[in-house]
């Protein structure tokens, strides 16, 4: 499921609107095929995975195998393709193991009590490999909104710019190839105005091979939006932005501030640059806190790694 899970990375961002999900066939400790959901939404992970099969001039039929899928398979029809629960109840592999329920209601369980009618073992694991893979998509089905990272840029003493507001830069350049990955996996980019006005920053992606990645871009102003980007007055219109399961939240120091002040932020992405600036511009500014210890237990250490002389670690907000 982890080896799944990790395939479904690759949908991401062009499968928008749909999740990103993958699914592996495996049979006598082999794997037979694989799929994940495509540009547009289509085809599914599973429809690839069973079709693989017949391309590969065998049967349509999973006898004997078992299915790895992150998300339940879906039980409602549509004009762009067949119901996934349909498909993969009629090749009957002898397991299918689910990473994850579908809170979609018009799946919600029906899509594994559609393969167990037709004699299929299910597992469901709810893993938080999966989880972790389909985190935009669950967030906006539970909550209503994208799920969105924080990304910091600091230096040792928690310093965003100096004094005069020079930043650039404070990171390595491999650190920085790294954000454009980041920035790569995400439906949506998000700056605050004062961060937009000052430094005019193209919040794209610029490694080779991924340019069409390049996500949406959104400010947080009261303003006028520029052309090509779009704007919202306050952190809660996120729920907004149609079509988005992920945002990336760039700064500066108020935006980053105001989403944490409303709980909005569910991963923090921060990469510590081995400097010391001294008086400069803090990384956040107020986010409400009243007593110390409201600060602690909420949230958890999820990666950490080196990137050249740089110090990148992910956290997760507990909830």
């Amino acid at each position: 499921m982890a080896a799944t899970a990790r395939l479904a990375a690759r949908a991401y961002p062009l499968c928008r609107p749909n999740p990103g999900v993958a699914a592996i066939l495996v049979k006598d400790g082999r794997v037979i095929s694989r799929g994940f959901t495509q540009s547009g939404g289509r085809p599914h992970a599973e429809a690839l995975a069973l079709g693989s099969i017949a391309d590969q001039g065998k049967p349509n039929s999973a006898a004997g195998m078992t299915m790895y899928v992150t998300l339940e398979p879906c039980a409602h029809e549509s004009e762009r393709g067949p119901a996934c629960s349909h498909l993969v109840a009629q090749a009957k592999p002898d397991r299918v193991v689910v990473g994850q329920l579908d809170p979609d209601p018009r799946t919600n369980g029906q899509g594994i009590e559609r393969l167990r009618k037709a004699g299929i073992e299910v597992v469901l694991l709810e893993d938080d490999a999966s989880r972790k893979s389909l985190c935009g998509f669950l967030t906006r089905e539970t909550l209503g909104r994208p799920y969105v990272t924080l990304k910091l840029a600091t230096s040792l003493d928690g310093q965003i710019a100096m004094a005069d507001g020079t930043s650039r830069w404070i990171t390595s350049d491999r650190a920085r190839a790294h954000v454009h990955a980041q920035r790569a996996r995400q439906d949506a980019i998000l700056v605050g105005g004062g961060t937009w006005r000052a430094d005019k920053p193209r919040l794209d992606v610029r490694l080779p091979g991924l340019e069409e990645r390049s996500p949406d871009r959104v400010l947080l102003s009261r303003g006028v939006a520029p052309d090509g980007v779009r704007v919202i007055n306050e952190p809660a219109q996120i729920n907004a932005l149609e079509g988005v399961q992920t945002l990336y939240l760039e700064g500066g120091a108020e935006a980053a501030a105001s989403f944490l002040a409303q709980d909005l932020v569910d991963e923090i992405h921060l990469y510590r640059a081995p400097i010391v600036i001294g008086c400069g511009r803090s990384a956040l500014g107020d986010i409400g806190l009243e007593a110390l210890g409201d600060a602690h237990g909420r949230w958890a250490l999820a990666e950490t790694r080196q990137l050249g002389s740089d110090a990148f670690t992910s956290y997760v907000r507990t909830r």
